[in-house]
């Protein structure tokens, strides 16, 4: 079987088990604001979705974007998700014979858009406490080059959870700046950070931002995200885009609802992905072996390492399967240190997050006695 074939039959069984509990995507499962709801259904009442949107999207969400974004004079281009977006920045920034410099781990697709594209890659090892699990301005400076063309930092780290500090971003743009490269800037994750610094404010010439709503707005399966420029860099996205007649209409108008009532409940959101973190976080003292390098994690996730408890992490995550529980396994972001964690997803109810913790000790030993796991996607 084709590998595209194996993949999309392992996730299509995921999404059709009934009650399976998804920790595993990153993805927000707490219900919406109801004017989320609302606004959905009115725009499919109305028949809005017989018209194609703007191809840039509706002016409101552009706008609603960039000041939720933290760089009010910016420019955003709405994709049909944030890995759209991602798609058509590398397609248009990365060149044959050009670097793209990026973390390991990171999010691996950004990297096959590269190489398609025909750049080399040059990925910085950053799993390692003595430098808080992050980038840092030595490593950065000793990898650029004359040949750097962009560089792809996802901040707050996926999967690690980390995030990056006003003066290390001041410091990453600058040698962004140096080397006059690209700075990808993935905020993805930015809804969930304690403080989070937009590295356009102080390279706003090739800064590039990615901006998302399957994380924390929960709209994952509707695909709605964003590219965030100067106008002269949008110019250049939008000029050919994977889809020039607009992001699917239903989502954007979600998006604006979400994102004119977000202060009412977002902060609801935040303090109970917390306490999920929390209880993995007391449930993993509690088995010998496990550890947690990253928390609390700045990001809707946390990374949990399985081997000093003798567990290999594929092995953890057949076992929750058998269970209606994913979770998923660390060689999804990084084959260097895949080996050495799993991570566990948190924007879901608590009861999923409950349910996580009370199999934990059962899982891991049903883990160690394991037969070699299946592909695992």
């Amino acid at each position: 079987m084709r590998s595209f074939e194996e993949r999309n039959r392992y996730f299509d069984r995921l999404c059709n088990t009934p009650g399976l509990m998804w920790l595993g995507q990153n993805t927000n499962h707490f219900d919406p604001h109801p004017a989320v709801v609302a606004a959905v259904t009115e725009a499919l009442a109305r028949g809005d979705y017989h018209a194609y949107a703007p191809p840039a999207g509706f002016e409101e969400l552009r706008r609603l974007i960039v000041e939720d974004a933290g760089v009010p004079d910016a420019c955003a281009f709405v994709t049909d998700g944030a890995v759209e977006g991602l798609y058509n920045v590398c397609s248009n920034l990365c060149e044959p014979g050009t670097d793209f410099v990026t973390t390991d781990p990171s999010w691996a697709w950004p990297m096959h858009f590269a190489r398609r594209a025909g750049a080399n890659m040059i990925e910085l090892p950053i799993y390692d406490a003595a430098q808080g699990y992050r980038l840092t301005a030595s490593q950065l400076r000793a990898a650029v080059g004359p040949r750097t063309r962009v560089i792809y930092l996802v901040d707050p780290n996926n999967p690690l959870g980390t995030c990056h500090t006003e003066d290390e971003i001041r410091e990453i743009a600058a040698i962004a700046r140096e080397a006059d490269a690209y700075l990808i800037h993935d905020a993805t994750y930015s809804q969930f950070a304690d403080a989070f610094t937009p590295a356009w404010r102080f390279y706003p010439e090739k800064t590039v931002m990615i901006y998302s709503f399957s994380k924390w707005l929960g709209l994952a399966g509707m695909r709605l995200g964003a590219v965030i420029a100067n106008p002269d860099i949008i110019e250049r996205v939008a000029t050919a885009p994977p889809n020039n007649l607009g992001s699917n209409v239903l989502s954007q108008r979600a998006a604006i609802a979400g994102l004119r009532t977000k202060a009412e409940w977002f902060p609801q959101i935040q303090a109970r992905q917390r306490r999920n973190q929390a209880a993995v976080a007391e449930a993993a003292a509690g088995v010998d072996g496990l550890h947690l390098p990253v928390y609390p994690s700045q990001a809707n996730l946390l990374v949990m390492e399985t081997p000093e408890a003798g567990v290999r992490p594929e092995a953890l995550v057949a076992a929750y399967q058998t269970e209606n529980v994913m979770i998923r396994q660390g060689t999804y972001h990084t084959q260097r240190f895949g080996d050495r964690f799993v991570k566990i997803s948190l924007t879901v109810p608590e009861a999923w997050a409950e349910r996580f913790c009370e199999l934990l000790p059962a899982m891991v030993a049903r883990a160690r006695d394991a037969a070699p796991a299946g592909n695992l996607f």
